[in-house]
């Protein structure tokens, strides 16, 4: 296929990526016709699929806007994937143009796409790292130059760990931003995942094809997400489904069936 001029010439246009997929879902443009093709097989699995993803999204946008009233004007995005309308820093820095915001993505086309919106944004950074590589992400000049680790910082985990495996240590992974972090900072969470047999047929079926084509998934309940909340205290609701994190509207609530295939939660680092 011909190569789109915002693709960079190192991407490998056969190959589907996490953060294109999800942008296919999103509604976005950047993303190639073997994206397109995986994420449409995982919809016809999984109609609810794409709803799915949007609600991960609005708990994105209703946690920052809540730690933004706690008064937290530093950010930290991993797996912050392609930018689309509704951004980090599009919400922190309208409420504040001095707030500042690091995204880190491992996929090229997420961070060439982000260098090329936000250049002349010197408030914002974007980093193209492996975010297991904490060491790596927090050391990077992209990070350490823009974030003030002694005051409090939010790290974003949004719809992340899941790409994570056990044998990764996504605690692990964690605890090592967490122990960067300044007393009364903040790590929000969003993953899929059910409690017990809830896991329906269909959602098997995406996942499966998801896995297979694209990257493997590793689904966790509530009890294995709030484990990855250790050094924090979990803020009201704690750990409930997506939509069900402060709603603001009646389309952030969650099924009848209150059978969402995530959870969400906030947590704040203690004060010594």
């Amino acid at each position: 296929m011909e190569r789109p001029n915002w693709a960079p010439g190192d991407v490998d246009l056969e190959r589907p990526s996490i953060a294109r997929v999800y942008d296919y879902w999103l509604g976005g443009a950047h993303n190639f016709a073997v994206d397109r093709a995986v994420a449409e097989r995982t919809l016809e699995a999984m109609p609810d699929l794409r709803g799915v993803v949007l609600h991960h999204r609005a708990f994105l946008r209703r946690v920052v806007r809540h730690l933004l009233r706690r008064g937290v004007r530093q950010f930290l995005d991993l797996g912050s994937g392609i930018p689309t309308v509704g951004n980090v820093h599009e919400i922190a820095q309208h409420a504040d143009p001095g707030a500042r915001v690091v995204y880190v993505d491992v996929d090229p086309v997420a961070v060439a796409h982000s260098r090329s919106l936000l250049s002349g944004n010197g408030r914002v950074g974007v980093l193209q790292a492996d975010v297991r590589d904490f060491g790596g992400v927090l050391g990077s000049p992209e990070v350490s130059e823009l974030l003030d680790f002694d005051e409090p910082v939010a790290v974003l985990m949004i719809a992340l760990l899941h790409f994570v495996s056990d044998e990764e240590d996504p605690r692990g992974v964690v605890a090592g931003y967490r122990d960067h972090l300044a007393p009364g900072s903040f790590l929000a969470v969003s993953h899929a995942g059910y409690d017990g047999d809830e896991e329906s047929a269909a959602s098997r079926e995406a996942r499966k094809i998801y896995d297979d084509d694209v990257t493997p998934m590793t689904l966790r309940g509530r009890a294995e997400l709030t484990r990855l909340f250790d050094g924090f205290s979990l803020v009201e609701p704690g750990v409930v489904r997506v939509p069900a994190w402060r709603p603001e509207s009646p389309d952030d609530v969650p099924e009848p069936d209150g059978r969402f295939p995530g959870f969400a939660a906030l947590g704040r680092k203690a004060q010594r």
